[in-house]
């Protein structure tokens, strides 16, 4: 249930940020979002006399720290930049590449074993992205509410999150998750603060407050039941259940339409991107699955 908890906040999460976006840039959103949820960390680190000691990390782990925090900065970011030329279940369903990214990063990096199941699911989740993206990028193309652009934010937001998971596995050695999770949501909010229009919070109407509220507390409560889950059950498993997201994407998206058609636009999805986004699902599956065998 945790696991799922998290698949349906970060697949309706696109929404709430586009809703979010037509009164507050990027930065200033993601700004919000970091210090929320530093916010509420810190009242549990503080609860539970857990709060991180600067000597926890030698200057090399600071340093990996900051890249850390750097990285999850351009993802969030650019997450949301390509919400601004994409249709929400387009960024989710491309944002897949970024755990087989993490799954390639781990192999050349920290020499995990790849095993004969991942690369089963690889060449499923690029055959889906092709048959996905096949209908879509012509339509992409010819839109005057769409455009590419999006299309490249949201491979640097791929890239950058595998980078972050990466460079989250040495320091979580010498740091609880939830400590690590506070530094890099102070230093990232701290380095999104200069760009940010915090000013703007008071020229949103209800509906946009409330969809910010709405991503604020998903940062909080999506990342809060992933941590959860991975202390409870495999790491597969939980990736495997994650990998649902693109789904209540585009299920949110279809819900959204009906509710604002004057600010969403149908993606007019036919049967060939279905099944891409199916087997974009079901190989990340595969290659989450795939390292329970050597585990």
């Amino acid at each position: 249930m945790l696991a799922f908890t998290t698949a349906v906040l970060w697949g309706v999460l696109p929404v709430f940020l586009k809703l979010s976006l037509m009164a507050m840039d990027s930065a200033t959103i993601t700004t919000y979002r970091f210090y929320s949820a530093a916010l509420v960390v810190l009242a549990v680190l503080l609860w539970r006399k857990q709060f991180p000691r600067i000597s926890a990390l030698d200057g090399r782990g600071w340093f990996v720290c900051v890249v850390a925090a750097a990285m999850l900065v351009v993802n969030y970011v650019a997450t949301v930049e390509g919400l601004v030329y994409l249709n929400p279940e387009s960024v989710q369903v491309l944002m897949q590449i970024a755990p087989f990214l993490l799954m390639i990063g781990g192999v050349f990096i920290y020499r995990e074993v790849f095993t004969r199941k991942q690369l089963v699911g690889a060449i499923t989740l690029m055959a889906g992205l092709l048959l996905f993206f096949y209908q879509r990028i012509p339509m992409i193309l010819s839109s005057s509410a769409e455009s590419p652009v999006g299309l490249v934010f949201v491979i640097i937001a791929a890239v950058c999150w595998a980078a972050y998971a990466l460079c989250q596995k040495p320091l979580l050695s010498a740091l609880h998750a939830r400590q690590l999770t506070f530094l890099i949501y102070i230093l990232g909010g701290s380095m999104l603060l200069p760009f940010a229009e915090l000013g703007d919070l008071h020229g949103m109407n209800a509906l946009q407050l409330w969809a910010l509220l709405f991503c604020c507390a998903n940062t909080l409560v999506a990342y809060g039941a992933f941590t959860h889950a991975m202390g409870i059950w495999e790491a597969s498993k939980v990736s495997a259940v994650i990998a649902l997201a693109p789904l209540f994407a585009i299920l949110s998206t279809e819900w959204a339409i009906n509710i604002w058609p004057d600010i969403f636009t149908s993606s007019e999805l036919d049967w060939v991107a279905y099944i891409g986004a199916g087997m974009v699902i079901v190989g990340s599956m595969l290659a989450a699955l795939g390292r329970s065998q050597r585990t």
